[in-house]
């Protein structure tokens, strides 16, 4: 029989039945047979189709009603296309038709939840399409592709639209709504078909009333609530269009109001808390997930007391980076408020706490960062006022960052008074904000400010009791009252200033002077006189002129608003000379290094201060900065400090200091000296004094002394590649060029001051030739041996004339050549009697020739022509002449050094100084600090002393140093050659190191402890094993894994870090906690490429011992006993997640981004496939916690360097990275990669990567390959893991969305 001749048929055998009025389940049965017999395929969608076109209009009769209902029970025709059929055509002509619309909500109630049957079917892919073709269901939800699944969830959420559209049209509600109609289209009225009589009324009534019970049927079953929920996810905008119909409708609707058979409470709540609801109906937990996820438990943090492990310690990478960021060796270029950002976002969520807990977390961290700096060693490393910064500018600004974040979707961009805002509509991260500090006041032990600041903290505390008490200071402010006298008899604490840093931001309001226990100075013990005591910023305010007293005050007082820094700026940019001298001043005084508030805008008016505009009439090639010479150098002597080069690096701004400080150079170095000018001070500078400054600071912005052998060894930099200039310059640009962009630079951008305009032109290299040109000479110089000087060049008479400067004294005998005519260059000073005039040329020019001045000086002294003494005298007369040599003199000793050419010279006492007096003790010192952590140090030799040599390039530079005064005016100078020091005799064969060490201490004794602790590092640059030992060190002490020590009796933080350098004593000396050395030397670790494999074995090892005590527990008398099992597995969960906390910060801290992306790509499948030989020995639960250490230990690292959402630069890096990994571990699922390590502990490993990603980090599972989520969704259910599996597809967006759908029906079945 022919297909056409066929449906003409069954229309005849339908028309008959009719007038025969036949038994319909007998009619269906025999057209089943029928159709069998003639090769259709069943369910038929082109019976569907005849079937419901009969219907209507023209056969609206019962029995044709009936014959399509039993049709459907029969399964000859499929019933969600006839519901399509039947809803394209009844639900707009439902007033018409109440009884079709009746009869189709019959339908709709008994096959609209039989989903199973379908996508099981043979013909579901066509059915779906068809459907697809009838409501155009793909048009209207925009899904990217035509998949059955994400059909048939766009056909559950289109049934709940339409009768919800439905019932407020039937109620006259649609008006009430934001489109004021259907969403849906209507077909045209049929009028006349079928007459309305005076049951419409009752039925239309009745059919409103059960459509709303059918809408809560649908949201309330556990197949169709679960679409709907993925409907949620993955349609926002259809979504909450749809959430704010149904409002209206259970709020306003009189048929729910009046109906016997409707909640209206209950639909009241589905309607208010719709996506809540389905969640909680959807939500699946994998059986994985308990064992991934126990620690997050409140019995947890009860059972690991005893280890160290309860509170601080789940959040131990605050500290671990707080102290990593503290180190001054080098500037980091990224800021430290996004990484912190990003850091606490990433603890937050892959600990599952609430912000409460993540901020509370995060000030105590700062605070033990503070407490551990309370008494410090003395040296030239950055002091209290810059871990004062991370406490009160660093932290709060992150803060900052984490709420804007959150609020930005609902904030009023417009809004006039933002510190209002919030007083709206406070969200979780700001009522977060204020549960932690009203808690911190409980950890009183960190309160205890140091006692450089407890006069800030009694002033801060005061001022709360003076806003109680309404006290002003005359002009209806209390803002400006000075109290430095008045608030003597308050007793302020840290908490009081961390509070006053969050007010200042507008993340608080005063409100938070009323809590409990806060204004801790009763209201009737208000300061006497205060009223009238003006602060020196209200004069300044006022109009007053900066006269040298108000001056004064102003440099040793902190602003404390925006305001009063924008007056001085203003005046730095438009007063008269001297004015502006006195504003930079005031800008680098008090107000940059203890202005918490407004430390971030002091330090952006300084940058764009150091880069003022050309005026309208310069031309040629005079460059308008050397106008400016006495106010700039205020400004870069100003910035030089130690601490304000820390600062400076944690609020990122290195890329545009570095931007700022080029055209300085630039300008400065290619004039002749032949101006001078005189400061306020009396001090007379010269072009080449500003040109020293600027470019010693330039060169602290990056590792410049560094070799490039360093890079390719693999000592990667633990934020990025600051290795160059231009490296500086692509930040700043980039930087420059994005900001403002994104949704969250919007909101920062509000903070910023609005009188700031900031060049957003890029910079190049190109931009300063003078400047390019040294950089090339100097990489040359790094990289290879200086080229022969031809004799009669500029740079050769440039050369005789420092030469002749530098050795006068030893050149009074006669003319002689301070080179062998082998050397490098046969330099003589013959001839040369005054050179003073001769050296009356550019900076520039000078550092050109100085690598072959010290190369002419380093030969002569190797030859005898010149004495160690007279070589320290010349070296010095250089530097002193033109400072910015010290950078010539550092970069070309430290490669001479590397290239290993020059003998050695003893350090006799006669022509070197002598290290003899304390060189045994400084050796002695260093075994027992290192001893003290665990580390096992080679012995010297017995004869060290006699032996003690250093080579000439080295003894020279440290023979230069120690002729220097330690005075402020060379302090800038020193912090540039003291690291490089360091670092090159940490590179030199032991005991250079210590050498140096006993020289420098001789020195200055007061810095002999710090001496002797950056001594301590230098033997990790050389011995992995050593490094290694202190990681093991890190590992036992934290998890306390042998108690008995006094180190690690308590574990935690304390152990790792523990309470300030000189709190722990070995022998009589002052040792540091192993987690404080780790910090300090991973950066000399010249290879950390192998510290992931080493990382990844100390956190088996210590899962192992963990497992093992765990067990012990359990079996003992008393576990069996008193149920202790499911408390020691608990327990050690816990340390197991601390354990992997501990070494996913390591790696990061360790190497970045790149040691993350080697450990995902790399090292974690190496480890997975090789062969384990103890893996047979290991039983219990060992396997198990070692897959889920695994898991937690790849998802933080990769949250720590690519972050759990979008926000950050790395995480353009994560897709790539992850999908490699991924498509690793569906490879080894689908048997096409063997596996070496333990069954049990790579099914805990997958299971828990997964769970941990789709729970935490579900952004991640958004960018992975969808085919790659799907084989890994379906590898998942062969292992029975159906509720993983789905949550993997439901977090996988659009791509999978149909997947998920299909899988939400098999699940819902089999349960």
């Amino acid at each position: 029989m022919a297909v056409a001749p066929l449906w003409e048929s069954v229309t005849s055998v339908i028309r008959s039945a009719e007038e025969k009025n036949v038994d319909p389940l007998q009619w269906a049965l025999e057209l089943r047979l029928t159709l069998s017999a003639a090769g259709i395929s069943l369910p038929s969608p082109d019976l569907a189709h005849l079937l419901v076109s009969h219907i209507f209009w023209e056969n609206h009769t019962p029995l044709s009603w009936k014959l399509l209902e039993k049709a459907i029970t029969v399964t000859i025709v499929p019933p969600l296309l006839v519901l399509a059929l039947l809803s394209h055509r009844v639900i707009p002509n439902r007033k018409h038709h109440p009884a079709a619309y009746r009869l189709y909500l019959e339908l709709l109630k008994r096959h609209a939840f039989s989903l199973m049957p379908l996508i099981r079917g043979s013909g579901y892919h066509r059915t779906m399409n068809s459907i697809d073709d009838i409501l155009h269901l793909s048009e209207i939800f925009g899904l990217p592709n035509q998949e059955p699944g994400s059909i048939l969830l766009a056909f559950v959420f289109s049934i709940v639209c339409q009768l919800v559209d439905a019932s407020l049209d039937d109620e006259g509600l649609l008006e009430l709504t934001s489109n004021q109609r259907s969403n849906w289209p209507h077909d045209m009225e049929i009028d006349g078909l079928l007459k309305r009589n005076d049951n419409h009324g009752v039925l239309e009534k009745a059919n409103t009333e059960m459509a709303i019970t059918l809408i809560q049927f649908l949201l309330q079953n556990e197949v169709t609530s679960r679409i709907l929920h993925l409907a949620s996810q993955n349609m926002p905008t259809h979504w909450e269009d749809f959430s704010q119909r149904f409002s209206v409708l259970t709020t306003k609707s009189l048929v729910v109001r009046n109906s016997k058979h409707i909640n209206p409470e209950a639909l009241t709540y589905l309607a208010s808390h719709t996506s809540k609801f389905l969640e909680r109906e959807s939500k699946t937990i994998p059986r994985g997930e308990f064992h991934a996820l126990l620690s997050s438990g409140s019995i947890l943090a009860l059972t690991s007391q005893h280890h160290g492990t309860s509170g601080s310690a789940l959040w131990l990478p605050i500290d671990l980076f707080f102290e990593d960021i503290m180190d001054g060796t080098q500037a980091a270029a990224a800021s430290a408020v996004e990484n912190l950002t990003g850091l606490v976002k990433a603890l937050q969520a892959v600990n599952s706490t609430t912000w409460h807990d993540a901020f509370l977390a995060l000030w105590l961290a700062a605070l033990r960062l503070v407490q551990r700096e309370r008494d410090p060693i003395e040296g030239p490393v950055p002091r209290t006022d810059t871990f004062l910064c991370v406490l009160l500018s660093v932290t709060p600004l992150a803060v900052a960052n984490i709420i804007e974040e959150e609020e930005s979707q609902w904030i009023d961009q417009t809004a006039s008074s933002p510190s209002n805002q919030w007083k709206e509509k406070k969200g979780k991260c700001r009522q977060g904000l204020v549960n932690s500090l009203q808690q911190l006041g409980d950890y009183e032990s960190l309160l205890t400010p140091p006692l450089s600041v407890q006069s800030v903290a009694n002033q801060a505390a005061a001022k709360a009791v003076m806003f109680i008490s309404g006290i002003t200071n005359g002009s209806g402010s209390y803002e400006n009252t000075s109290m430095n006298e008045s608030a003597s008899g308050y007793s302020g604490n840290m908490r009081h200033l961390v509070v006053e840093a969050c007010i200042s931001r507008n993340l608080l309001d005063t409100s938070a002077y009323l809590w409990p226990r806060f204004a801790n100075g009763g209201t009737n013990q208000v300061p006497q006189g205060v009223a009238g005591n003006v602060s020196c910023w209200s004069l300044v305010m006022k109009g007053s002129s900066l006269t040298p007293s108000l001056t004064n005050s102003l440099i040793t007082t902190p602003a404390s608003s925006l305001a009063e820094i924008e007056k001085i700026y203003e005046v730095a940019t438009t007063g008269s000379e001297d004015e502006k001298i006195a504003a930079a001043s005031i800008l680098c005084g008090a107000s940059l290094f203890r202005g918490w508030s407004i430390q971030e805008h002091v330090i952006i008016f300084i940058v764009t201060l150091l880069s003022p505009q050309a005026p309208a009439n310069i031309s040629g090639s005079y460059s308008h900065l050397i106008n400016c010479a006495p106010f700039l150098n205020v400004l870069l002597v100003g910035i030089s400090p130690v601490d304000c080069v820390q600062i400076f690096s944690l609020h990122g701004v290195v890329p545009l200091l570095a931007g700022a400080l080029m055209p300085i150079c630039e300008a400065f170095g290619s004039g002749i000296p032949n101006i001078t000018w005189t400061l306020p001070t009396g001090e007379v500078i010269s072009s080449h004094a500003v040109f020293s400054t600027a470019f010693i600071l330039l060169l602290r912005l990056w590792r410049f002394d560094h070799p490039p052998l360093d890079y390719v060894l693999g000592d990667v930099p633990p934020v990025g590649p600051q290795s160059s200039p231009e490296y500086l310059l692509l930040v700043r640009n980039c930087r420059l060029e994005c900001f403002g962009k994104s949704p969250k630079d919007r909101m920062a951008r509000r903070r910023f001051s609005k009188v700031i305009d900031i060049s957003v032109d890029p910079i190049f290299m190109d931009s300063f030739p003078r400047l390019k040109q040294w950089y090339r000479q100097h990489q040359e110089c790094m990289a290879s041996i200086l080229s022969e000087l031809k004799t009669g060049s500029p740079v050769h008479h440039i050369v005789d004339s420092l030469l002749s400067m530098m050795f006068k004294k030893a050149n009074k005998g006669g003319s002689q050549s301070l080179t062998p005519s082998s050397g490098s260059s046969s330099l003589s000073t013959s001839g040369v009697d005054d050179s003073s005039d001769q050296l009356k040329i550019p900076a520039w020019d000078i550092l050109e020739a100085a690598p072959f001045v010290l190369d002419a000086a380093l030969t002569a002294c190797a030859h005898g022509s010149l004495s160690p003494r007279e070589l320290a005298t010349g070296l010095k007369t250089l530097a002193d002449f033109l400072p910015a040599t010290l950078g010539t003199m550092v970069s070309y000793f430290s490669s001479e050094v590397t290239r290993g050419l020059w003998k050695p010279v003893s350090m006799n006492g006669t022509d070197w100084p002598s290290p003899a007096a304390n060189l045994a003790s400084v050796e002695q010192q260093i075994e027992l600090i290192l001893a003290a952590t665990g580390v096992d140090v080679p012995r010297l030799p017995a004869d060290g002393i006699s032996a003690a040599t250093l080579p000439l390039p080295l003894a020279a530079l440290v023979s230069l140093t120690i002729t220097y005064k330690l005075e402020k005016a060379t302090e800038r100078f020193l912090v540039l050659v003291g690291p490089a020091l360091d670092a090159l005799a940490a590179a030199c064969p032991w005991p250079c190191m210590p050498i140096v060490t006993s020289l420098w201490t001789q020195k200055v004794k007061r810095w002999s402890d710090f001496l002797i602790f950056s001594a301590s590092r230098t033997v990790f640059h050389h011995n992995s094993d050593a490094v290694i030992q202190l990681l093991r060190s890190c590992f036992t002490c934290t998890l306390s894994l042998t108690p008995t020590s006094q180190l690690c009796s308590y574990g935690g933080v304390g152990a790792l870090l523990g309470h300030g350098f000189g709190s722990l004593y070995s022998g009589g000396i002052s040792t540091a906690a192993p987690g404080i050395l780790y910090i300090k030397v991973h950066r000399s670790i010249r290879d950390v490429m192998f510290l992931t494999e080493e990382i990844l074995s100390l956190l088996m090892f210590s899962v192992k011992s963990i497992a093992t005590t765990a067990e012990q527990l359990k079996k003992t008398k008393d576990g069996l006993r008193y149920g202790i099992g499911q408390v020691s597995l608990s327990q050690a969960m816990t340390r197991v997640k601390l354990a992997a906390s501990l070494g996913a910060s390591l790696v990061w801290i360790s190497g970045g981004l790149n040691l993350v992306q080697a450990l995902i790509k790399e090292t974690l499948p190496s480890w997975f496939i090789s062969v384990h030989g103890e893996e047979d020995e290991l039983g219990g639960m060992v396997p198990m916690l070692r897959g889920y250490a695994l898991a937690y230990f790849a998802i933080l690292s990769s949250a720590f360097a690519w972050g759990v959402d979008s926000s950050s630069p790395a995480s353009k890096r994560r897709p790539r990275v992850l999908w490699l990994h991924l498509e690793f571990v569906v490879s080894a699922l689908e048997g096409k990669i063997s596996l070496g390590c333990d069954w049990a502990t790579w099914q805990a490993y997958v299971t828990g990567f997964v769970s941990l990603m789709v729970q935490c980090t579900p952004a991640w599972v958004l960018e992975v390959d969808v085919e790659v989520v799907k084989r890994l969704s379906k590898s998942l259910r062969q292992w029975n893991e159906q509720d993983l599996a789905l949550a993997l597809l439901c977090a996988g967006g659009l791509g999978t969305m149909g997947t998920a759908t299909e899988l939400i029906v098999e699940t819902c079945h089999q349960l």
